[in-house]
């Protein structure tokens, strides 16, 4: 893998503008993706008039045979288990919300010396120090990992987190901290972390550089797909080129509640034709109707388009995020699959055994 240009990215903090650390990364040159454009028309055949739909495709990329994702052997799972885990030092940890954002949440990265091998989609167990109620260590807490296989710092002896510290009001009126997203985001530089894993694989980038991939998140959902847009837009990798298009959409509840707006913005300007973001701040936007700005109300608005791009057979989409957002994207797929009368669950279970439909909630 060549690297062969600095880049430095800016985390905000609340204690200063910006926190920056340099990254031995490359940015790739442009690539110009042009889509395919549908266009309707009438044609006679033998006196009858029916429509059609005629595609126009221009400098479109062949398209890829598709391999599975998950055949790599060189995919890592369960290295490290809790009865033996890898014990990292956190190098950073910064609050990335603004301080009147409804909730914390934190960018921390991880010393691994290269021997916590994963594939950007995977996740890490964290196990907190101390011990439960029953006088027992904690157990793991799974979180998706933020960064790239080459890490924030670009030399693959890291593994960035995104953690929203979790605190809220029981039914008894108690505060009620969460035990390992607290022991996370309370961490300083130079403190020990003990990591399981890495698990997982139902979240690995598909392999074709040329497919569409449609990014569905909320909050710290945003993890696995900040690896993936890293590898694609602020790396050079012998072996993979993105020459494809991606599409994140982001729900947060508040504009103070975004997640690394800047760097995504840089991608914008480095690959505008391979790159498209879209917000949903549900408490700040509102539709046509008055309705809130959830994520799915955000997609509606590009309904026909979305649409369109599923029933092509390199279009991945990946979900992570709070389980209630599945069903609203349900309710917008059912009725536009029905004017071209599909069953969507059907059709959903066809694009899961393709691996083109990959979700995460929680």
């Amino acid at each position: 893998m060549a690297m062969t240009v600095n880049a430095a990215v800016s985390l905000p903090s609340s204690k200063s503008p910006s926190l920056s650390f340099k990254n031995s990364i490359t940015i790739p040159e442009r690539i110009n993706f042009n889509k395919s454009i549908l266009y309707p028309r009438n044609v006679s055949f033998g006196g009858n008039v029916v429509s059609i739909r005629a595609q126009v495709t221009t400098e479109a990329p062949a398209k890829a045979e598709k391999i599975s994702k998950k055949d790599d052997e060189g995919i890592v799972v369960n290295k490290f288990k809790p009865k033996e885990p890898y014990v990292g030092k956190c190098l950073l940890n910064t609050k990335i919300t603004a301080d009147d954002a409804p909730g914390e949440t934190w960018h921390m990265v991880f010393s691994t010396e290269g021997e916590v091998p994963y594939r950007e989609g995977q996740s890490i167990g964290v196990i907190a120090d101390g011990l439960d109620k029953n006088e027992k260590p904690h157990k793991l807490r799974l979180y998706s990992i933020a960064s790239s296989a080459l890490g924030d710092f670009g030399n693959s002896q890291t593994v960035s987190l995104c953690v929203k510290r979790l605190v809220y009001t029981n039914e008894q009126g108690e505060i009620v901290k969460g035990v390992c997203s607290n022991f996370l985001c309370d961490l300083k530089p130079g403190a020990d972390v003990k990591i399981t894993g890495p698990v997982g694989k139902e979240m690995l980038m598909p392999k074709d550089p040329n497919a569409t991939i449609i990014m569905l998140a909320t909050g710290t959902g945003i993890a696995p797909f900040r690896s993936f847009l890293w590898k694609m837009f602020f790396e050079k990798h012998d072996d993979y080129k993105f020459n494809g298009l991606a599409w994140l959409f982001l729900g947060v509840p508040t504009s103070s509640s975004l997640l690394y707006p800047e760097e995504f913005e840089k991608m914008k300007e480095k690959a505008p034709n391979n790159f498209r973001v879209d917000y949903a701040i549900s408490r700040e936007q509102s539709n046509d109707k008055g309705e809130k700005m959830y994520i799915q109300t955000r997609m509606a608005q590009y309904a026909e388009e979305l649409w369109e791009l599923l029933k092509k057979d390199n279009t991945y989409v990946y979900m992570c995020g709070l389980k209630g957002m599945e069903k609203g994207i349900d309710d917008i797929m059912t009725s536009l699959a029905a004017r071209d009368g599909i069953d969507w669950l059907e059709y959903k279970r066809q694009l899961k055994r393709s691996e083109q439909w990959n979700v995460e909630v929680y």
